[in-house]
């Protein structure tokens, strides 16, 4: 056994509204900047849709994620290192432009420079791109809340579902990378630029590796690796490492509306994931991902932990993790898409929500647990969607799932009324009536230090937490001075901007980075050492 912690995330997709505070707020922390305009590391999806980028998750299309070939071994969807070395320049299974959506601006200057006339003037859309005018004809979400037009194309919906869609529902998926156990954008990699984090599983680029390649972009099979076009690198979601580094939470996590998202801390047994991804029937993949994670208050599971390096005070957060419990305990979270073979480690609870309007829409007790029971049992449509969805088409975890959400439904309706608790309600799903009381305490008023449960880095594994550094940056060689002064000594904890970005910045001539602005400097990257080009009048002397 070979005890590694993953910080992992699970959402309460009953409680999202859609209202992409999640995506925008990341937008502003993360990919607000030249080179990655069309780039959500966060985005909301309504399904049934086609997603972002359109249909990501037909892989007989894009050859995403890992498959078992006839020796029950497995290897990537998109080919070997052969296939792979022979497409390296071409690469065939990129989503181009059109299958995200080409970014845009307004040309708001025309608006307050327009001389006085007949006709109110009017901001046409600019692309960020080109800068050219353009037609606004899809975008990050172009079918939010549009389960019909679009819906009918998600490569997920089965024929059943497509004969009774106009009494199917719709509800919103939001996504971030998944920081797999068994990434493929890692092995896809060429040049080794995707690491895994073995602190904490996080999954991360390293900016100096990264050739620009673009396997990674056609091995994730959740399309969460990006490419910016600027750089010439790929990025994606960092789980915002910097601020989980000291015990906070996710941007997206932070600003959620719903307080859907929760952040824990799981340990599992990395010598068993290769036998879990290698699970022959894709149905059984989400039980035998859940068997890889460990019991933290097991003793013998806590013994290999602190022998494995892992610090006591992390053992305690992950047995207070409420990602542990929500997987383990209650079991009522799912993978998205285990048949993908990553081992996924952001989970989704599913959502009752369209069961309950259902019901309620009958004319009966929409919190009645035999009524919710039976509509369940009745209402095939979407629990067969959400299988596929969640548990590579296997609908009996999901109708579990669903059945323990009514349950606690239908048992804390009683007690909120003044009646007595019903234990037959929740031994009908398996649980106890504390057990019912608890689920219901984290899912509906867990406080901020019970939804995040982070355990800040030590300082002895700081060294191990730094990017990569570039293989130049030793004592007064070519990495430790630049543009932007002298380095203070190593990597910097966070490059929201790297060396590359900047200098595309500072000499761009696109609408992203306008002429004007070509000498800007920017302060949060100066140490406060050095002379930066344009940050000082010249000396006498200089030109």
């Amino acid at each position: 056994m070979r005890v590694m912690a993953q910080l992992a995330m699970v959402m309460n997709l009953d409680k999202c509204i859609g209202c992409h505070t999640c995506s925008v707020t990341c937008k502003q922390a993360w990919t607000n900047r030249s080179g990655v305009e069309y780039v959500w590391f966060n985005n909301v999806e309504t399904r049934p849709g086609l997603g972002y980028p359109r249909t990501y998750e037909d892989q007989e299309r894009w050859r995403g994620g890992w498959t078992l070939g006839k020796r029950g071994k497995l290897t990537l969807r998109g080919g070997g290192r052969l296939r792979r070395l022979l497409s390296i320049f071409s690469n065939p299974k990129l989503p181009a432009l059109d299958d995200y959506y080409e970014p845009w601006t307004y040309d708001y200057e025309n608006l307050t420079n327009a001389p006085l006339q007949e006709h109110t003037p009017v901001a046409r859309p600019r692309s960020l791109i080109s800068g050219e005018p353009t037609k606004i004809t899809w975008s990050a979400n172009w079918d939010d809340n549009l389960g019909g037009p679009h819906g009918q194309r998600d490569p997920m919906l089965s024929e059943r579902v497509r004969l009774e869609f106009e009494r199917t529902f719709m509800f919103y998926l939001p996504r971030i990378c998944e920081h797999c156990l068994n990434p493929s954008c890692a092995a896809s990699c060429p040049s080794g630029a995707i690491y895994k984090r073995s602190e904490d599983g996080i999954v991360l680029v390293d900016q100096d590796r990264c050739h620009g390649w673009r396997m990674c972009v056609s091995g994730c099979p959740y399309k969460k690796v990006y490419f910016n076009h600027r750089t010439g690198k790929a990025e994606k979601c960092t789980f915002c490492f910097p601020r989980v580094e000291v015990g906070m939470p996710t941007v997206c996590a932070e600003t959620c509306v719903g307080r859907l998202r929760y952040i824990g801390l799981l340990l599992y047994d990395a010598d068993r994931v290769l036998e879990a991804a290698s699970t022959p029937d894709e149905k059984d993949l989400y039980e035998a991902q859940r068997g890889v994670f460990l019991d933290p208050s097991d003793p013998a599971v806590a013994r290999e932990a602190e022998r494995a390096g892992i610090p006591t005070d992390w053992i305690e957060a992950a047995r207070r993790s409420p990602v542990y419990a929500l997987i383990e305990k209650y079991r009522v979270a799912l993978p998205l898409h285990p048949e993908y073979r990553t081992m996924p480690m952001v989970w989704y609870i599913p959502p009752l929500s369209p069961v309950v309007d259902v019901v309620r829409d009958t004319g009966h007790d929409a919190e009645d647990h035999g009524n919710l029971f039976g509509a369940i049992e009745a209402l095939r449509i979407p629990v067969d969607f959400l299988a596929n969805l969640f548990t590579a088409g296997d609908p009996k975890p999901v109708e579990s799932v669903l059945r323990k959400l009514a349950a606690m439904r239908s048992y804390m309706r009683d007690i909120n009324l003044g009646d007595a608790p019903r234990e037959s309600v929740a031994a009908s799903v398996g649980m106890t009536g504390v057990e019912v009381h608890d689920m219901y305490r984290l899912l509906a008023l867990a406080k901020y230090d019970e939804r995040y449960v982070i355990p800040a880095a030590h300082a002895e594994q700081a060294h191990g937490l730094e990017e990569l550094g570039c293989s130049l940056d030793y004592e007064g060689g070519p990495g430790m001075d630049g543009p932007f002064g002298e380095s203070s000594g190593g990597a910097s904890p966070i490059a929201v901007e790297n060396f590359h970005l900047l200098r595309e910045r500072q000499t761009g001539d696109t609408v992203a980075a306008p002429v004007d602005k070509s000498r800007r400097v920017n302060l949060l990257n100066w140490d406060g050492k050095g002379r930066p080009e344009g940050l000082f009048p010249p000396r006498e002397g200089e030109s």
